[in-house]
C-alpha cells in the first residue's frame, strides 16, 4: 500500500470513527483514532477497522469490562483503547 493510500484509509477509518451514530462511541472512538491512527501500522490498521465493524454496544461493553472482549478482537488496539481516557488532553 502507497502512502497516500495509507494516508487515506487513516483519514477514512478516523471519520468512521467519529460519527458511529452513538454520542459515547463518536467521543470515545474518535478522539482515540486522532490521537493513534497516525502511529498505526498496517496490522493495527486492520484490528481497528474490524472492531469498528461491531455494534456500539458491543465496544462499550468491551471497553469498560462489563462483558468480555472476544478472541477476534483481543489485540493490541483494544488493549489500548481499554487503557484510553478520552477527557485527558
Amino acid at each position: 500500500m502507497t502512502e497516500s493510500e495509507t494516508s487515506l484509509r487513516r483519514k477514512r477509518l478516523l471519520h468512521r470513527s467519529r460519527y458511529r451514530g452513538c454520542l459515547e462511541c463518536d467521543i470515545l472512538l474518535g478522539r482515540f483514532a486522532a490521537r493513534h491512527l497516525a502511529g498505526f501500522d498496517a496490522r493495527r490498521l486492520d484490528q481497528f477497522e474490524a472492531l469498528l465493524e461491531e455494534a456500539d454496544a458491543d465496544i462499550l461493553a468491551w471497553v469498560s469490562g462489563r462483558r468480555p472482549v472476544p478472541a477476534r478482537h483481543d489485540n493490541e488496539v483494544m488493549a489500548l483503547l481499554r487503557r484510553f481516557d478520552p477527557a485527558a488532553r
